[in-house]
């Protein structure tokens, strides 16, 4: 019988390991994605920091996978991020051109600094400082290094309070259909996860598709 594949979306909340098993000792365990979803032999496209949130999306389909994981495929990923202080145009300048961070030098993102957004507090929430501001960004990577987006604020001395996921694919539309790719939060609160719906599993899966047939000529 062939394989029936799933795909689905999750809210990651706060301080949830983005795996579904932890073999740290009894009294250190923290939560994961199987105290949320019932859902057995689908596994995350990538991975979000225990204290990161956002959206994430795991799958059974193994080429599905591999392809958004690899980075030759550049794929982006949208995060809002709350970060010390107010940042000038010039810091998001440096960040938009690629910055060194742990002898790598980033690729150039989209960044912009964007109003508080309307999301559900975090539980806990982060530290309040009266007489310093906070402000949000979103930036869009092509790549997905080891807490990233946190080391590229902090590069330019806005370190990050709060990281939030909000997309995947951004801006990516499937040339024949004319539909987007992109998967993203709407309608999902932390802790809560659905199945792709057919409009947007179609154009996904056409993009991928074309990328991998291109990639192997």
């Amino acid at each position: 019988m062939p394989m029936s594949y799933r795909y689905l979306l999750f809210y990651k909340p706060y301080n949830v390991l983005s795996q579904f098993t932890d073999d740290s000792p009894v009294e250190q365990r923290r939560s994961t994605l199987k105290d949320f979803i019932p859902v057995t032999d689908v596994y995350p496209v990538g991975r979000l920091d225990h204290d990161s949130e956002g959206l994430m999306l795991l799958t059974n389909h193994g080429q599905l996978q591999h392809q958004l994981s690899n980075p030759k495929f550049e794929h982006p990923r949208t995060y809002w991020a709350q970060v010390d202080r107010i940042p000038t145009e010039a810091a998001l300048a440096h960040l938009r051109q690629g910055i060194k961070i742990q002898n790598y030098n980033t690729r150039p993102a989209q960044v912009s600094l964007i109003p508080e957004p309307d999301i559900p507090p975090r539980d806990p929430p982060i530290r309040f400082r009266k007489n310093v501001p906070t402000a949000w960004i979103e930036i869009t990577l092509t790549e997905g290094k080891n807490r990233q987006v946190r080391r590229m604020t902090a590069a330019i001395g806005f370190p990050t309070l709060r990281l939030v996921r909000v997309a995947l694919l951004k801006g990516l539309v499937d040339s024949v259909s004319n539909r987007n790719a992109e998967l993203c939060l709407t309608g999902l609160a932390p802790g809560q996860w659905r199945d792709l719906t057919p409009e947007e599993l179609d154009p996904l899966l056409k993009l991928l598709h074309r990328r991998q047939t291109r990639s192997d000529r």
